[in-house]
């Protein structure tokens, strides 16, 4: 067969890169093994240096990889998210959402199709820049396991994601070069009824995994007090933009594609009234500035994996079967392991040819984005959720997110194969 030569190829002379990014796989797991302490961004890091230092990719090609969009639209959205926080105006606003959930279900049941729903319009990063410190304030609130609430929040935003074209990344590059004549149409038509399903089948693995903290009593709710009025006010202000600016795009992609403007404009406009207010200091220096290192790590690691052409190499083999949906699900979820989503769209758009239908298109896009409910490193949204909780003293290790992640992602992908399959 096809593939088993190419696995005994790869068995037989490994390539470098891949063998790092096997690495940093196995210190992702291993990072919190007794003393033994690494932090995420520090692993990525490692890997970044490891291939350059092997000559995998050089220092011209690491920096043409670093993609200064996803940066600066990191930067913007961290700004707005610290500066919401910070205010205590996203815990006035968080407490408004759930305060009718009278216990655990409810809570979770909310942050899972709140965070998921709001995800399809704000991007999967968005949300989990302000949904951590939301949902980690939860926990101490209403005495709710921490893991709990940020599961909830990671499977949440990443599924519900997958029903817009400007839910993540790899959906919008779908929606372009995919030539879809109205993208907001066909991914709601598509795709919207199994994300719903998922996100409550999403609800009914957590129960599984902590039936405990579903047996406790009623929740106890309190009125959360802005705490700084001044930034809350500017924050006000920054969230507008950011509102005003996504429905700008959303009617844009939908009705004058030739007008689009890119996440990193909106991101940064929307970042604006903080930046230029005397309140601009304390907020730029409590921004996550770890998970910007990481990204621009996990950029430089990925482009070598990329450069080695193991997975073009793959599907290159796979060519015939390229077009079947269970193949696209199968390898999307698990090749965007490896070379992250939106380099993997990149490279199987082209490689499906032409005539492509839309359900495979639409197969493409749920399964390059469900791949993060798989692993820690699958999506970006889970390193931006983890980084961001062991900011505030919480933490979840790759075993324990991959040990929901493979039920979950099971399940997501039967329900997409049984919804697409048809076309």
């Amino acid at each position: 067969m096809a593939s088993d030569s190419l696995i005994s190829s790869f068995v037989s002379s490994p390539d470098l890169s891949v063998l790092v990014l096997l690495g940093v796989l196995v210190l992702t797991a291993l990072r919190q093994v007794g003393s033994f302490r690494l932090q995420i961004w520090q692993v990525m890091t490692l890997g970044a240096l490891s291939v350059l230092l092997l000559g995998e990719i050089s220092p011209q090609e690491a920096l043409r990889a670093i993609n200064l969009d996803v940066l600066l639209f990191l930067f913007g959205a961290f700004c707005v998210g610290e500066a919401l926080n910070r205010s205590g105006y996203l815990a006035w606003l968080g407490s408004r959402i759930v305060s009718r959930a009278k216990n655990t279900d409810q809570l979770v049941l909310l942050v899972i199709f709140s965070t998921g729903l709001l995800s399809a319009v704000l991007m999967n990063d968005t949300l989990a820049i302000m949904g951590t410190p939301l949902v980690l304030r939860f926990s101490r609130k209403y005495g709710v396991s921490p893991k709990l609430m940020l599961f909830a929040l990671a499977f949440g935003i990443t599924t519900g994601s997958v029903m817009s074209p400007i839910g993540n990344p790899q959906n919008l590059l779908i929606a372009i070069d995919g030539n879809l004549d109205s993208p907001f149409v066909t991914f709601l038509s598509s795709l919207a009824l199994p994300t719903l399903i998922n996100l409550a089948l999403a609800y009914v693995v957590l129960r599984l995994f902590f039936s405990r903290e579903f047996r406790k009593k009623a929740l106890v709710h309190s009125e959360e007090v802005i705490s700084d009025p001044e930034l809350a006010e500017i924050s006000k202000k920054a969230l507008f933009l950011l509102l005003a600016l996504i429905t700008c795009k959303v009617l844009l992609v939908e009705f004058l594609p030739a007008w689009d403007f890119s996440l990193s404009l909106i991101a940064l406009l929307s970042a604006s009234p903080i930046l230029l207010s005397k309140r601009r200091t304390e907020v730029v220096k409590n921004i996550d500035w770890s998970t910007l290192v990481f990204f621009v790590s996990m950029f430089v690691l990925m482009e070598s994996v990329w450069i080695s052409g193991t997975c073009q190499e793959l599907l290159s083999r796979m060519s015939p079967h390229l077009g079947s949906v269970p193949v696209i699900l199968a390898l999307s979820i698990g090749l965007s392991q490896f070379i992250s989503n939106v380099p993997f769209v990149a490279l199987y758009l082209p490689a499906m040819g032409t005539g492509v239908s839309q359900g495979q298109l639409m197969a493409l896009a749920a399964g390059s984005t469900i791949a993060g409910n798989l692993l820690i490193l699958g999506a970006a949204s889970n390193v931006i959720i983890l980084q961001n909780a062991e900011k505030e003293g919480e933490t979840f290790s790759f075993m324990e997110f991959a040990r929901i992640g493979v039920l979950i992602s099971f399940l997501d992908a039967l329900i997409y194969f049984i919804f697409l399959s048809p076309f």
